[in-house]
């Protein structure tokens, strides 16, 4: 198996070289991995206390960012190398000033984990939610670093638990703890033998309510929004905009929209702005002068988790794909949220579903029907509003369980 497991490795990186000569993110993926064990060699400084902090991407990261910062706060003498799988979130966060060192992860190979590993010489390791890299977890085991997952979630059907997964399933002991978002999760592992486990919460209701707390506002954004009815749209896929693209366009629905792209490619923002026949505006262009159009198009990347305070519901994308994308910034908001079929493997939009103030749709009368009703009757928005922030203060927590693992003394 491990073999297998190698092979696959090697297979992977093969892939991506040959996609990044058409495909821009493959590019930056290769690019961003040359020299890059030399590049460890010259920056990083032999006298320093470091920990390590690895994301597998964007969502990854602002996911585990409370309890990077608050780390940073209580050690502010411990240097914090960040790493990132994904250029989805290295390109993203490659000044982010709150870690020391920011780096790709090299790809898993025995001599890239032990250069690697040797290089940064961490005190403490934490993985955020996924990324299981065998030879990674083996090196650390065998150095005796301390290191641990958080804001995890095991199912049955995940690759640990097959019996073609057994590889995977070995590694699990190995951390020094596994902090679980749920108690099925703990529960699942306990059968598996592993007890290195509790529940603990998920980080990210911890990182909402911080955007929330220190989220400014803007004139222009208010403007736009005032004494209207607004719909936010965030993350959306070509699947969700086709399913939306009616009902923005129809006459009798007098609603705003605001529209946050999970791609801004210029021929993904073309295609929008072709499909909608309402007056549109892009962000870039947005000016007191055309703040009466029906549509913003979101065209940057980074402004999302505090758009959702100027709008009365939200769709959230991904839900005709492989999962939708996050909902817990706009509940935070206290806004219900509005997502494709494909919602279950996200406990947090199970539970807010079962509670009445999250919607599963499957067509664009669904979307419109849910529309009108939350329009007409501001009570129905009332109670959603008031679940949605009794569900994320009842959350908030897990990141001071985390930081109390850390034994650094």
């Amino acid at each position: 198996m491990y073999f297998l497991y190698s092979l696959f490795v090697k297979l992977y990186y093969v892939a991506v070289l040959v996609s990044s000569v058409f495909n821009s993110k493959a590019r930056l993926w290769i690019n961003g991995r040359k020299r890059l064990l030399q590049q460890l060699t010259s920056t990083l400084k032999t006298d320093e206390r470091r920990v390590w902090f690895h994301a597998a991407s964007l969502g990854e990261f602002e996911q585990g960012r409370p309890v990077l910062e608050e780390f940073r706060r209580l050690y502010p003498d411990i240097k914090i190398v960040l790493t990132f799988f994904s250029p989805s979130g290295y390109e993203v966060r490659k000044d982010y000033s709150k870690a020391d060192y920011i780096f790709y992860l090299p790809l898993d190979t025995k001599k890239n984990a032990r250069e690697f590993i040797n290089l940064v010489n961490p005190e403490f390791v934490f993985f955020i939610k996924y990324e299981f890299w065998l030879n990674f977890i083996n090196y650390l085991a065998f150095k005796e670093i301390p290191f641990i997952l958080f804001s995890a979630i095991f199912r049955e059907e995940q690759i640990f638990f097959k019996p073609y997964g057994k590889i995977f399933l070995k590694v699990l002991p190995k951390f020094h703890h596994i902090f679980v978002q749920n108690i099925s999760s703990v529960q699942l592992l306990n059968n598996f033998g592993m007890y290195n486990c509790s529940m603990a919460g998920d980080t990210r209701f911890d990182r909402v309510s911080e955007i929330v707390k220190s989220a400014g506002s803007q004139v222009l954004l208010q403007q736009f929004a005032i004494n209207n009815f607004v719909v936010i749209a965030g993350s959306t896929w070509p699947a969700d905009e086709r399913l939306l693209y009616p009902i923005i366009n129809k006459s009798g629905i007098d609603v705003k929209w605001i529209i946050a792209p999970h791609e801004i490619g210029a021929d993904h923002l073309q295609s929008i702005e072709k499909n909608i026949t309402k007056p549109l505006v892009k962000y870039s262009e947005l000016t007191p002068e055309n703040c009466s159009a029906k549509v913003l198009l979101i065209d940057n990347i980074g402004m999302l988790s505090t758009l959702y305070q100027y709008g009365k519901i939200a769709y959230i994308g991904g839900g005709f794909g492989s999962g939708i994308h996050n909902i817990l910034e706009a509940t935070t908001w206290g806004l219900p949220v509005l997502f494709g079929p494909n919602y279950k493997r996200f406990s947090e939009a199970v539970e807010l579903t079962a509670l009445g103030a999250a919607f599963p749709v499957a067509h664009t009368s669904d979307v419109e029907y849910l529309i009108n009703e939350f329009k007409t009757s501001r009570f129905y928005l009332s109670d959603c509003r008031d679940v949605c922030l009794s569900f994320v203060g009842k959350n908030i927590g897990a990141t001071d369980l985390v930081i109390k693992s850390v034994q650094l003394f």
